[in-house]
């Protein structure tokens, strides 16, 4: 026998038709309730062959034999478009599906950013490409595990913004990093440092709980392809750290430069001492402040 709760005692519960919302509130609150979520960082190629990388948290594993993963993009609220990701797939019947851990998860979020058909969202992300095996798309070479899949079907779930697409996407290969292996040959999820998505800008980390990522700019980030080379191959400087820099509108100006220096005693006397790993390091720190604009003027001050 259970126990049960007087009704008198139970909170009143908010009720909701979803078809009496607007579809963005629908949205807010499946994504708000329904997490962490697992991300398909999807890439695929177009007719062209030009690469295309983009995630989605609409994702899961669904079959062991045959081995079925499926991830959902669904259709533009604002004007009911499609994304590339789903007219590549279309047209190809090929994805790689990149699995995101947090060393990269800076990356993922940049390569979200809507930018223009064909513009190559490896290179704006800063992640290395490698050649799959037996299916066209590219994999990301800093991902933990990537799975090449042939799509054996796209199931249209609507018509109207919001709607979902699943695509079906058999794996034909997997690549697995030995560093996140166990001594048994498993995957060590401690090693493997997954994120999942949750609700507006919150992830999760798998072994250490909730942690902030502002959404790319709408007015479409410069990219880490457009940070100097001596600051994108910086040793101290990580991906993620990388990853901020590149999803800023615009960068500094020299006039901002100058005078975020002649501002800031500390940030001079780094220059005066030749220090550029102290200049990197003091960049960084502004980063963990999620203070972007601020880190690009101390790495372009001279």
């Amino acid at each position: 026998m259970t126990n049960s709760v007087p009704l008198s005692t139970m909170k009143e519960m908010i009720t909701i038709d979803p078809k009496e919302l607007a579809t963005p509130k629908v949205h807010g609150y499946l994504l708000g309730a329904i997490g962490p979520r697992p991300i398909a960082f999807a890439s695929t190629v177009d007719e062209k062959g030009r690469p295309n990388l983009a995630p989605f948290s609409f994702f899961n594993v669904f079959s062991a034999n045959p081995p079925i993963l499926i991830f959902s993009p669904a259709r533009r609220v604002r004007d009911n478009s499609t994304k590339h990701t789903l007219e590549n797939v279309l047209r190809t019947k090929e994805v790689v599906i990149n699995i995101v851990n947090y060393a990269i998860v800076q990356q993922m979020s940049l390569a979200s950013t809507e930018y223009p058909e064909g513009e190559n969202e490896f290179k704006k992300a800063g992640l290395a490409m490698l050649p799959s095996d037996l299916v066209k798309p590219p994999r990301v070479g800093e991902s933990p595990v990537q799975f090449e899949c042939k799509v054996t079907k796209v199931e249209a779930l609507g018509a109207e913004g919001g709607a979902g697409n699943l695509i079906f996407s058999e794996v034909v290969k997997i690549h697995i990093d030995p560093e996140i292996l166990d001594k048994n040959g498993g995957i060590d999820q401690e090693k493997i440092d997954l994120v999942a998505r949750m609700g507006g800008n919150w992830y999760s980390r798998a072994n250490s709980g909730l942690f902030e990522v502002p959404k790319p700019l709408s007015t479409l980030g410069v990219g880490i392809d457009a940070i100097p080379a001596h600051i994108r191959l910086s040793k101290t400087l990580s991906g993620n750290d990388l990853g901020m820099l590149g999803n800023v509108a615009q960068v500094p100006t020299k006039k901002e430069v100058d005078e975020f220096v002649a501002s800031n005693r500390h940030l001079r006397a780094i220059i005066s001492g030749g220090e550029r790993q102290q200049l990197e390091a003091l960049a960084k720190s502004y980063l963990e402040k999620k203070e972007a604009l601020n880190a690009w003027k101390v790495l372009l001050a001279e």
